[in-house]
């Protein structure tokens, strides 16, 4: 019995980089935002700053105590915090603060972004003000912004998108100078959350789902195959994948949101999802519920869709490459609509890695499998749909 005790410790240890961790919480109150700046993650709470050096493990608090931080912003050496009473700047990793706010007529700062040396502060009903000297000075620029409760920013290149509480997007090309409103096809103008890259904007709406522009916002489609809820408060990129935080939890899509997929595998807190950051290889949700949550980026993104044409077969490749070290990419091909199970073991068939557990379309994925908290040996990896089962073997060479 104390052997069978062993072995199943074992493999929830080993399984635990393949599900959301909890983290220990700041104790600050409800958190409202996350920066990163290398190793260093800032966290915004309803009881001031708190910084993590070791990934969200343990918490410092670095100031601004009893003030909710609705927003930050990192700009080489400089943190800014936005709250209710304006914008405050640290140089020095958040141990001291000042408040930066001459010319800064509404206080109320929900969202900040960093445009080169520009620093722009959103604001209930005060709109967009602008600063170019790390918030020494700020003047409003709000010409053609109509609607003036701004919720959330974008900067791509030479464009930054305001996603504002009724206005819908709104752009400017000449550092808020000008805004343009761009919502042709946007049927919800309550913007929650926006994120560019390249060429694809998308837009989380309160009650609407997400959209997608790739004429920056000249035109919006509604992409929401697959989302199970259409509010939408955060949005990040990780190269061509897009993860959005919603009511009911985190989905990833691979295809520039033609269709998502649920990645709550062991996320047993609050659905609701409010912030989402992307760092150091781990993807960290907030949910409303005041809670922290860690998850590997290369196990929530491990499977890309290669090909929607149907194959004709049930189809598991060999890894490759193959010896490895320490990452590896598995592909295989489905050819119905169902639950596909990619998972990895030992050479004493003990689990390690589940790869893939998720309902699939006929196509072709890759998944990539990352064995860098893993020893050099054998291991299997195992296809297995409704009617397909299949196993392979690779060598991990460290």
């Amino acid at each position: 019995m104390k052997k069978i005790l062993v072995i199943l410790v074992m493999l929830v240890a080993m399984n635990a980089s393949a599900q959301w961790v909890q983290m220990n919480g700041p104790n600050g109150g409800t958190v409202w935002s996350l920066a990163a700046s290398s190793s260093n993650i800032f966290l915004g709470a309803d009881s001031g700053v708190f910084l993590s050096t070791n990934n969200g493990s343990n918490w410092i608090n670095k100031g601004l105590t009893g003030q909710s931080i609705m927003s930050l912003a990192i700009s080489g050496s400089n943190i800014f915090a936005g709250n209710g009473n304006g914008v405050y700047l640290s140089s020095n990793n958040g141990t001291n603060w000042i408040a930066v706010n001459s010319g800064l007529t509404t206080l109320a700062v929900k969202a900040l972004a960093v445009k080169g040396s520009n620093i722009f502060a959103g604001t209930y009903y005060g709109g967009v003000f602008l600063s170019s000297n790390n918030g020494s000075n700020w003047t409003a620029v709000n010409n053609g912004l109509t609607n003036h409760i701004v919720w959330s920013f974008a900067v791509s290149g030479s464009n930054i998108f305001v996603g504002n509480w009724g206005g819908g997007v709104f752009l400017s090309t000449n550092n808020g100078t000008n805004w343009t409103a761009v919502n042709n096809g946007l049927t919800y103008h309550s913007i929650w959350s926006l994120a560019v890259s390249g060429s694809y904007i998308f837009a989380g709406t309160f009650a609407g789902g997400v959209f997608l522009s790739t004429n920056n916002g000249t035109n919006w489609t509604a992409v929401n195959n697959g989302l199970t809820n259409p509010f939408i408060h955060s949005l990040v990129f990780s190269g061509a994948n897009i993860l959005t935080g919603t009511d009911d939890g985190v989905f990833l899509s691979t295809n520039n949101g033609t269709s998502w997929i649920n990645k709550n595998q062991g996320f047993n807190g609050y659905k609701e999802i409010t912030e989402l950051l992307i760092t150091n290889n781990y993807i960290f949700a907030v949910d409303y519920g005041n809670s922290i949550w860690r998850r590997s980026l290369s196990e929530i993104i491990g499977i890309q869709n290669i090909s929607t044409e149907i194959p004709e077969m049930f189809f598991l490749s060999q890894n490759y490459p193959n010896p490895f070290n320490p990452s590896t990419v598995i592909r295989f091909q489905t050819t119905v609509t169902g639950n596909v199970s990619l998972k990895v073991y030992d050479v004493q068939g003990r689990e390690v890695r589940t790869l893939v557990n998720e309902s699939l379309k006929p196509g072709t994925y890759e998944a990539a499998f990352d064995a860098s908290s893993l020893n050099t040996g054998v291991y299997f990896y195992k296809l297995i749909t409704n009617t397909f089962s299949e196993t392979k073997k690779m060598l991990l060479i460290k």
